[in-house]
């Protein structure tokens, strides 16, 4: 068992941290909201830090999972930040949504400081953290990778190493661009559906079981029917992932057409008051 800290106990945050303590790791948490820290505690039977340095202080392994690289940066490298107080020999792990680039500055900072660093972003949704059944998408040195992968394995299904310091953000990318063509293309055929009159759950309940099947299709279709969105991973969010995206293709030449797309449909979803709607609020703006 390990000594943990972790870093930002928002939606995912709160139950991966929960995660780590029912596996019988010691965690200290930290977060900007202090009382959502000592609510945490209470839960869990944690400790809780006045501060990231103070959290990171002693600790084998510090996670962290907050909103976007600038908030990375304040937890971390900031004042009173987790590299304060990272030890020689620790690994962070950054499960945050960030860019490749922010995850490359601070894997070498941390490198500096005799600590490793694995950028973890996860995927799986509130649901995921939830049951403790994420998917892990790693980029670091495998022998840091080695040692904070069974750790990792407490708040997840799958875990793997795909490159160097940068290349989890990559692959989350890649996630994210796939999902955007997917709830798009669910959108459509299930606001299709309803104008050509057919039961919308009958069809998928056909198609499904083809090759249209996804898990989008199965853990969302339903709510989309019943135009429910007030759960799930939030546009706003999915916002901000896919201005990552696309920055990146702009550095590296990829073209992303559809995703480019998608995120100007979000941006209307965003209009209509849906910021933090899930993401499958895509076929609203095709019932207008």
């Amino acid at each position: 068992m390990a000594k943990c800290a972790f870093i930002g106990l928002g939606v995912m945050g709160f139950p991966m941290a929960g995660h780590l303590k029912a596996k019988g790791h010691e965690v200290t948490v930290w977060n900007r909201t202090h009382a959502k820290a000592e609510q945490w505690a209470e839960r869990h039977g944690g400790s809780v830090a006045a501060s990231p340095a103070g959290a990171a202080e002693g600790a084998e392994f510090v996670f962290a999972c907050v909103g976007n690289d600038d908030d990375l940066r304040a937890v971390t490298t900031g004042p009173g930040g987790a590299f304060e107080g990272l030890s020689p020999g620790a690994v962070f792990v950054d499960n945050t949504t960030a860019s490749a680039a922010v995850a490359r500055e601070l894997s070498a900072a941390a490198a500096e400081m005799g600590a490793g660093f694995v950028d973890a972003p996860v995927s799986g949704g509130q649901a995921g953290a939830e049951n403790g059944a994420l998917t892990v998408m790693c980029g670091g040195a495998e022998a840091d990778f080695a040692k904070a992968e069974p750790v990792i394995m407490a708040y997840a299904k799958a875990c793997r190493l795909l490159g160097p310091a940068g290349a989890g953000q990559l692959a989350k990318m890649v996630n994210q661009i796939c999902i955007a063509g997917l709830v798009q293309g669910l959108s459509e055929g299930l606001a299709f559906a309803e104008k050509a009159g057919l039961d919308g759950a009958a069809v998928v309940d056909v198609i499904s079981k083809g090759a249209a099947g996804s898990w989008q299709m199965e853990n969302r279709y339903r709510t989309m029917i019943e135009d429910e969105f007030e759960h799930g991973f939030a546009v706003d969010w999915m916002r901000k992932d896919l201005s990552i995206c696309i920055d990146e293709a702009r550095r590296n030449g990829a073209s992303l057409p559809v995703a480019a797309l998608v995120d100007q449909f979000y941006g209307e979803v965003q209009r209509m008051g849906g910021g933090r709607w899930d993401t499958s609020s895509l076929i609203k703006r095709l019932r207008k």
